[in-house]
């Protein structure tokens, strides 16, 4: 037990829980007094002076258990970091402490050129990657030791260049991966031990060319699904649109269903559905803006709701050059955050009232450089930055009543151009 805790660990006379420990769940009225259903009769050998007593310790106990659940229960949890860069060899695994935020010294547990995205298996057995082995793009799985370790189960190559994202769907059948370069989603079926097989490819076709270099070509940049699994949703940043393909029953193969138009410009690049699945909050790396949806999800289809700007234009005419990362929406369902590179720094937004309104409410320095990945640890009290220029991940605490960062000044460690962050087991 944490000692700091202990400490605090009320004293109470066994005789106090054991007699009206029953009356925990009891309702307590508006002014603190327990309901009629809950008092003492008359006759019961415990004057109210005693049972008033009883009720404080027992409340007291948890209170005390409300603060340190959170420390006492909570066991370390293994997180991966994807990688680029010449200083790179691969997947790194570090363990994140979610008592107080602490990460330790990362280790190299697998060796594969540029891993830059990474995805587990729903059960959080296996762990794929879109790296490179023997200077070929490929999508590699592994197997999750129970220390943390990760062993090569096999590869297949994609076929038409580097892999930019991957997702493996709810079924755990198959997995997607979105190739930037080659314009292509890849769908590659996973047989029950986790092995890949051969891709089927879909090439995308055309441009937006509203913003001259980077939009004269389709430019997968994520791949993701519904929250029922019916419809796999590809941003294609030179398209300005998000493609929605519908998955047969078998799970085996896409079907272009639609697309959904983003603001001209913009560059799709990632996406999140809410909390509750109703709506889509898609992040734009060319104008730094969030575009919300409302999500139909009999007809795949999805309306435009409004966007809000994740930097202000006086701020962002302060920088070189300005472009958005990653977006993730909180546990509660309150909260979204999105990464600005340029900027170096993550907005946070509440989510207001009103369906679809997002509010900036604070803009937090990572104390790194180039945010090209944040995530949230598994219980949403923590932010981890990957700084992909400067070789850090920095840990932020979540204030969980207005989702704003607060720094951890000795949470940083050092991992070789990190651009995936993935909560394992």
């Amino acid at each position: 037990m944490n000692q700091k805790f202990a400490n605090i660990l009320p004293v109470i006379p066994v005789r106090s829980l054991g007699s009206y420990s029953h009356l925990g769940d009891r309702p307590f009225g508006q002014d603190g007094s327990m309901s009629a259903a809950g008092d003492p009769q008359e006759g019961a050998g415990e004057s109210r002076a005693a049972w008033h007593l009883n009720r404080a310790a027992w409340r007291s106990v948890v209170v005390w258990l409300s603060l340190v659940s959170g420390s006492v229960i909570a066991s370390p949890v293994s997180v991966y970091f994807g990688t680029g860069g010449t200083e790179s060899k691969g997947i790194y695994r570090a363990s994140f402490e979610p008592e107080n935020g602490k990460l330790s010294r990362p280790e190299l547990v697998a060796e594969i050129g540029s891993p830059g995205f990474l995805a587990f298996s729903p059960d959080r057995s296996r762990l794929y990657a879109v790296g490179s082995l023997g200077n070929k793009p490929v999508v590699a799985g592994y197997g999750l030791g129970a220390d943390g370790s990760l062993s090569l189960i096999n590869s297949a190559p994609i076929g038409d260049g580097s892999g930019t994202h991957v997702a493996v769907h709810p079924s755990g059948k198959f997995l997607l991966t979105v190739q930037y370069g080659g314009g292509s989603v890849a769908l590659f079926p996973l047989d029950s031990g986790g092995r890949v097989g051969a891709p089927n490819l879909i090439e995308h076709q055309g441009g937006s060319d509203v913003v001259p270099s980077r939009q004269e070509s389709p430019h997968p940049h994520w791949c993701g699904f519904s929250p029922d699994g019916r419809f796999a949703l590809v941003p294609d940043l030179g398209l300005d649109v998000m493609v929605v393909y519908r998955i047969d029953e078998n799970g085996t193969a896409l079907e272009r269903h639609g697309v959904i138009p983003a603001p001209p410009g913009g560059g799709p690049r990632h996406m999140r559905f809410s909390a509750d699945g109703k709506l889509i909050y898609l992040l734009n790396e060319l104008s730094l803006e969030v575009t919300s949806y409302v999500w139909n999800p009999e007809s795949g289809t999805a309306g435009m709701i409004r966007s809000v700007k994740a930097l202000p234009e006086d701020v962002k005419a302060k920088e070189m050059g300005n472009s958005a990362a990653e977006i993730l929406v909180h546990p509660s369902g309150r909260f979204v955050y999105s990464s600005n590179r340029g900027h170096d720094s993550v907005t946070v937004y509440r989510v207001g009232r009103e369906k679809g309104e997002l509010v900036v409410a604070e803009i937090e320095p990572i104390s790194g450089a180039v945010p090209r990945n944040i995530n949230l640890d598994p219980s949403g009290r923590w932010l981890l930055a990957a700084g992909a220029d400067s070789n850090t991940i920095s840990v932020f605490a979540i204030d969980p009543e207005s989702g704003e960062l607060s720094f951890q000044p000795k949470g940083i460690i050092n991992v070789p151009s990190p651009i995936c962050v993935a909560f394992g087991r």
